[in-house]
């Protein structure tokens, strides 16, 4: 529909000279237009079908995404293409020397994508067809660099000295918790059903009212994982972990007046009391109706502090394959894939703000 011309009484509408060129488009040059239009629209529609594809008769590889820092950060959690190219030589020469060879894939495509694996939990069937080789090359793979990125990660020493803690210890929280070496926390990660009854009973959790496994994650007041424990079924409790772990094993971890903050279900001051440590909690009502005002107050500032390692936690659960139910044949790698995407945290820049 044509929009009115509208002309005020003090404006004069300027007429066209006798001799002035009128362009007239008729009924026939819009019908060409028309078509024009349309075959360029096809045009288009063709080209861009033969780009797909093109990409898709190409093989994935991660220099593709060397300028695409978003699609790197999609696919792997790391920030870009350089950030992931530091990544693999944090693994050392040894990913260029594995037992298990796949020529058909260079050593960066592999690790890009078991990465993709860990972190979009994508099938192996797809990955099959996005990297040109069949799917049990894939799960191969997937499992080869598991086993090697574990063995790798876990020469690494992630437990910070006393000084160092202090040196980047958040202000507010050196103010009010200033003697803490580690937050702790449990998480588990759901599992498939497992057809073993036994092995059914130790990964039911009652908690989550499913099949899990279950790790005990710490993290230094400034954000940083400087503890995981070993993997266990999800009906173990979160003070047997703790009994078996080096936390208590190793006298070297803590000194004197050293402290360490946790939920109020860790029960496990008395495992550390011998070595002079305290264990922060919130505190329990035990019967009482309410607790103390000061009590709240404390509470609520362990509460407020006591948050970074959820919030490592959640990163790290940014890896799908942590967030949905792991196949019956990925358990017996449950703790390696745990420690792994975990550990990935520490490579990415720091959560926990220098006035946190």
């Amino acid at each position: 529909m044509n929009t009115p011309l509208v002309v005020d009484d003090d404006c004069t509408v300027p007429q066209l000279d006798i001799g002035s060129e009128v362009d007239v488009v008729t009924e026939s040059a819009s019908e060409q237009q028309l078509q024009e239009q349309q075959q360029c629209s096809e045009e288009s529609f063709l080209s861009d079908n033969s780009v797909q594809c093109s990409l898709l008769s190409e093989r994935w590889s991660a220099k593709q995404f060397r300028c695409n820092s978003v699609a790197i950060h999609y696919y792997t959690g790391l920030d870009d293409y350089e950030h992931f190219q530091y990544f693999l030589a944090v693994l050392g020469p040894g990913a260029e020397h594995l037992t298990c060879q796949y020529n058909i894939l260079p050593v960066e495509d592999q690790l890009f994508l078991t990465l993709m694996k860990l972190r979009q939990a994508k099938d192996d069937v797809e990955l099959s067809i996005l990297f040109g080789c069949s799917a049990a090359t894939v799960s191969r793979l997937i499992k080869t660099w598991i086993n090697f990125m574990y063995y790798q990660l876990k020469e690494i020493n992630i437990w910070p000295s006393q000084n160092v803690i202090r040196q980047h210890m958040p202000s507010d929280f050196g103010r009010k918790f200033g003697n803490t070496r580690v937050i702790l926390d449990a998480t588990e990660c759901a599992v498939e059903k497992p057809a073993n009854l036994s092995v059914q009973s130790s990964t039911f959790s009652t908690y989550k009212n499913c099949n899990t496994v279950k790790t005990i994650i710490g993290c230094t007041p400034h954000g940083a994982v400087s503890f995981i424990s070993d993997t266990y079924g999800g009906c173990t409790s979160d003070r047997q972990i703790i009994e078996r772990s080096q936390l208590c094993s190793d006298n070297s971890m803590f000194s004197a007046g050293d402290s360490i903050m946790a939920d109020r279900g860790l029960m496990v001051q008395d495992l550390f009391a011998p070595k002079n440590v305290l264990v922060n909690t919130p505190h329990m009502l035990k019967g009482k109706s309410q607790l103390e005002p000061a009590q709240v107050v404390n509470d609520r500032r362990v509460a407020s502090k006591r948050i970074h390692i959820e919030r490592v936690i959640g990163l790290a659960k940014t890896f799908k394959i942590l967030d949905r139910k792991l196949p019956i044949h990925r358990i017996m790698d449950a703790g390696k894939i745990v420690f792994i995407c975990v550990i990935i945290t520490n490579f990415r820049n720091c959560i926990v703000g220098h006035n946190a």
